[in-house]
């Protein structure tokens, strides 16, 4: 089974994508060019999201145990800049900012997250592992407006599909339709089972033998993540049984 990386790997990743993220809007024909997955945005506005996004979780680990993130005063400064170049600093420095907190605390510190009812607990190093996720789904994004897309490794995407399915979907909120068991299925040789019901949403690696799913959606991890994510259509993967379970979960938010 394969586990979950570990901080310093978590850390490199970051890097990594965010150096990754610049290049792509380095090479974007121009900030106001539209983002075809995020088609309410414009490139400079992909990069402002992602700054700020960065700047306030640095500012949600150095606060450490909270019942609610820092104020807005605390993180959003300086706005981002117009010019391309000075912008691609301000995302530089914004990543900075993020991993030298990371760094500077550690992963067992304690912080506020906005999945408290999820599979994964909140601290530094979660937060670190949703942030890689955060970044090189919008890196995908930002290399797509630059008509230049690059898959995810494969061992990157498999923990991305674990990492979305324990975060983002698993909840003690209620289900508000019937129960329904659903899989995916990795083609790399990882499957993952999600059952839904009242009492919430909960996600293990799939039990080998398993009874038949309601449900499953089967593909490259790459592309499972980005069908997670609502990069791609289901309908771009092998899905059995009842699809409008797959519908039903993209529209789902179990805060309302």
């Amino acid at each position: 089974m394969q586990k979950t990386p570990e901080f310093t790997d978590l850390l490199r990743l970051i890097d990594e994508r965010s150096t990754a993220f610049g290049a792509a809007v380095a090479a974007a024909p121009g900030l106001g060019i539209q983002v075809p997955t995020c088609p309410e945005w414009t490139l400079f506005d992909l990069v402002r999201h992602l700054g700020e996004g960065r700047r306030k979780w640095a500012a949600i680990v150095a606060a450490g145990p909270a019942d609610a993130p820092p104020a807005r005063s605390v993180w959003d400064t300086p706005a981002a800049p117009r010019d391309r170049e000075a912008l691609l600093d301000w995302w530089t420095a914004s990543a900075r900012q993020l991993l030298d907190a990371l760094r500077r605390y550690g992963p067992d510190r304690g912080c506020w997250t906005w999945w408290g009812t999820s599979q994964s607990p909140q601290t530094a190093g979660a937060a670190a592992r949703h942030q890689l996720y955060e970044i090189a789904l919008h890196t995908y994004d930002a290399q797509l407006t630059a008509d230049a897309p690059r898959p995810l490794p494969d061992e990157l995407a498999l923990d991305g599909v674990d990492e979305f399915l324990s975060t983002c979907c698993a909840t003690t909120a209620r289900w508000p339709h019937e129960p329904a068991v659903v899989d995916y299925h990795a083609t790399e040789g990882r499957s993952w089972r999600l059952w839904l019901s009242a009492d919430g949403a909960r996600t293990a690696p799939l039990p080998a033998p398993a009874p038949t799913p309601d449900a499953s959606l089967t593909g490259p991890a790459g592309e499972l993540l980005l069908v997670l994510y609502g990069r791609i259509p289901v309908a771009a993967l092998k899905a059995d049984g009842d699809r409008r379970v797959f519908d039903r979960l993209l529209a789902w938010d179990p805060e309302e």
